[in-house]
């Protein structure tokens, strides 16, 4: 299975892509994280993140999708020239799955990768009136649009684009993954959990490795178990 890419950016939103990464994780897809010169880069809600890689390092042979989180600021993101080339690469590029939420578009505009192409965003008017980056007679007023390899969502469709992503790069049957809690019924048995009797000896091998490697306190716990 090839890995998933990320583009990061200062300020960030961590939220709008955490049920796609999520989902990935769930399907043991692998995530790599890129930034400008590799730098850490500090999330809308203050977690300061330590990218993989810089763009330099991104090998296109071994990913098949790229998202594109949305951003608090967009302007300083969008004028760093660093995250317009990066992108610039990926024109014409039919293979690659593109995910951008929120105000992503705006980076894919910018590098010419919405000519001719049918998307959504959540920018407000009035900053599209003054940077048109992005081709207006493709934009579509709705939640989550999907046009060939590329896909674009408002912020708010999250686990829409969560399960469209997976999807396109062949991780099928999450439809109603992160759909909610509230309005449905349940059973005690519902939150009863138990590990599947075939994970259950690699499990176990696995905690033994983690109280050993803690020392004492973790050979205790070891007894216990």
């Amino acid at each position: 299975m090839k890995k998933a890419a990320v583009m990061l950016y200062p300020l960030f939103s961590m939220q709008e892509i955490s049920c796609t990464t999520e989902l990935f994780k769930f399907c043991d897809k692998e995530i790599v994280t890129f930034s400008a010169g590799g730098e850490p880069v500090r999330s809308e809600d203050g977690f300061t993140v330590l990218p993989d890689r810089p763009f330099e390092a991104f090998c296109r042979e071994e990913v098949d999708c790229l998202l594109l989180p949305g951003i608090w600021e967009p302007l300083p993101v969008l004028l760093d020239g660093r995250n317009i080339r990066f992108l610039e690469q990926f024109r014409g590029d039919g293979a690659l799955v593109v995910a951008a939420i929120s105000s992503a578009p705006l980076l894919l505009g910018r590098a010419g990768l919405l000519e001719g192409r049918r998307f959504t965003s959540g920018v407000f008017e009035e900053f599209l009136d003054a940077f048109p980056v992005m081709p207006r007679e493709g934009l579509q007023r709705t939640f989550l649009v999907e046009d060939g390899n590329l896909i674009t969502a408002h912020g708010e469709a999250f686990r829409e684009f969560a399960v469209a992503a997976a999807r396109r790069v062949g991780l099928d049957g999450w439809d109603g993954v992160f759909s909610g809690m509230a309005g449905r019924t349940f059973t005690e048995e519902d939150f009863i959990f138990h590990i599947p009797p075939e994970e259950l000896e690699e499990a176990r091998a696995d905690w033994d490795r983690c109280a050993a490697a803690a020392g004492e306190r973790g050979e205790a716990y070891a007894d216990h178990l």
